[in-house]
């Protein structure tokens, strides 16, 4: 009897199940590292952010926070960290980053204010302003 070479019909699909499921295994990963360093250029962006106003801003204004941030009063900063990861800018709907501003006078200089990340992978990531 002849001794046949190759793979059997069974053996070939059973690779062929294996090799997509280590395909789709490896893309489902890849969106989460992704997200994940998303999150993590949010994070940096809101720090960079908190660190301006409270050791740029406020000082040399009395204490007092803007009514709304931009690159204008806080030039210091990275103008690119204003822009979220999907290209939106801060105080733009949609955009992963907001500014809320508290306890303002009829000059626009606030006492306090929050600052959030809307993060993938984590809880939304806050920032509040130290309370003077």
């Amino acid at each position: 009897m002849k001794e046949q070479k190759g793979f059997t019909l069974i053996e070939v699909m059973i690779v062929g199940a294996f090799a997509t499921l280590l395909v789709v295994l490896f893309f489902i990963q890849k969106a989460n590292v992704d997200a994940m360093d998303r999150d993590d250029h949010r994070k940096t962006a809101i720090n960079a952010m908190y660190y301006a106003l409270e050791e740029y801003y406020a000082p040399s204004h009395d204490g007092y926070y803007p009514a709304e941030i931009s690159e204008e009063n806080l030039p210091v900063i990275d103008p690119q960290l204003f822009t979220d990861p999907f290209g939106t800018n801060l105080g733009i709907d949609g955009s992963s980053y907001s500014y809320e501003p508290a306890n303002c006078d009829a000059e626009n200089r606030c006492k306090e204010y929050i600052l959030r990340a809307q993060l993938e992978k984590e809880d939304v990531y806050i920032k509040k302003g130290k309370k003077q």
